[in-house]
């Protein structure tokens, strides 16, 4: 009964004292980014597991905790099939962009603005944190116009940002939780991939990096083989890989604003398997990390 009782005691002793350990470890990199403002696009898998919602929620609140500045912009595709499928509208997507016509951009801002949105505040004020939920047309933080091709309805592109309210919350210790949906300059709604919302808001507020968590473990030579992972790469890499079809698909839009941020300022762009418990803080406080980085050359890797 003693030897037991000494060998639990050894063993919460050793927990504790790992804990400690790994708190010393990430000293470095409290001092580095505290100050600093990060914008992370939150999706995919982490969206829509209760578990992984709890830890990015989590990350992001300890974020807020040592002294960085989380922005979290949320995309929230499933939700809007959900409801859509709800009101007996079929979706339709075209070369990968959602068809949005009236009646669905009507859905698109209910889901995104009134639900999507309000959770994610919700969860984060439980967690400890002081979030503030925002949208695109809120103080005419984005300007939209029609998408390109002007084939999918009201899809949008960003055309501007102002980003004088981002910054005012959080200045004031907020975190903003911005959905992306935003109006042209005539007030009408358009639904603008969130990805590139991220990307360009990153830009606009000077940030230090621009997450993105998606569903794969980052940008990968092979895209079959897990093992292949980039963990570091530059803009003129990052190119490349997108001509040659390394990067294809869905890749080539998340890729691409990252790359677009960096050319604007963003110290470094990251691409994270969201699918993987707390990889926020995987790759903020470790050396390796977990995901793709990308940075603007090669000589700041």
């Amino acid at each position: 009964m003693v030897e037991s009782a000494l060998n639990d005691s050894e063993y919460i002793h050793e927990a504790e004292a790992t804990r400690v350990r790994v708190l010393s470890e990430a000293l470095p990199y409290l001092q580095q980014f505290r100050g600093r403002t990060v914008v992370v696009k939150y999706g995919g898998a982490a969206m829509k597991d209760g578990h992984l919602k709890a830890t990015v929620v989590r990350d992001i609140v300890f974020m807020a905790c040592v002294g960085i500045r989380p922005v979290v912009v949320h995309g929230g595709g499933p939700e809007i099939n959900t409801w859509l499928g709800k009101l007996g509208i079929e979706p339709q997507f075209k070369d990968g962009l959602r068809v949005t016509d009236a009646d669905t951009m009507e859905v698109v801002e209910m889901v995104l603005v009134g639900r999507v949105n309000k959770e994610l505040v919700s969860l984060i004020n439980q967690a400890g944190g002081l979030a503030v939920g925002i949208c695109g047309k809120d103080a005419n933080l984005i300007t939209a116009r029609p998408q390109a091709s002007g084939a999918v309805g009201f899809v949008g592109e960003v055309s501007s940002i102002n980003p004088s309210m981002v910054n005012s919350l959080l200045d004031a210790g907020y975190v903003p939780v911005i959905s992306s949906v935003a109006a042209d300059e005539t007030g009408q709604a358009y639904n603008i991939n969130a990805d590139t919302v991220a990307g360009e808001l990153a830009a606009a507020i000077g940030a230090e990096k621009l997450i993105l968590l998606t569903d794969t473990p980052g940008i990968l030579r092979d895209f079959k083989d897990p093992s292949t992972l980039l963990n570091h790469l530059d803009i003129k890499q990052a190119r490349e890989l997108i001509e040659d079809g390394t990067v294809a698909g869905g890749m080539i839009p998340k890729v691409t604003c990252c790359v677009r941020s960096l050319a604007q300022g963003v110290k470094a762009a990251h691409i994270l398997d969201g699918r993987i418990p707390h990889a926020l803080l995987l790759e903020i406080f470790s050396d390796m990390g977990i995901g793709s980085m990308i940075v603007a050359s090669e000589f700041t890797l």
